[in-house]
C-alpha cells in the first residue's frame, strides 16, 4: 500500500488541492506506525521544498 501511495502523490503532485486531498487519503489507509513514519519522511524529502506548508498541515492534523 505505501508504494502505491507514493505513485499516486507524485503523479498528483501538479496540483496543490489533489495533493492534499491525496496526502489525507494516504494518511488514513496506512495504519502501521513505522509506515507511516516512513511515509513521512519521504513525503518531506521528497515534496518538502514543493509544499512545505500543505506537509506541516497535513501531518500536524493526523499526528499520531
Amino acid at each position: 500500500m505505501l508504494e502505491l501511495t507514493k505513485k499516486t502523490l507524485e503523479n498528483v503532485s501538479f496540483d496543490p488541492n489533489l495533493f492534499r486531498k491525496e496526502l489525507f487519503k494516504a494518511l488514513r489507509w496506512l495504519t502501521e506506525p513505522a509506515d507511516i513514519k516512513a511515509f513521512k519522511n519521504w513525503c518531506i524529502s521528497k515534496f518538502g521544498k514543493i509544499y512545505p506548508s500543505i506537509l506541516s498541515q497535513v501531518f500536524l492534523k493526523t499526528a499520531r
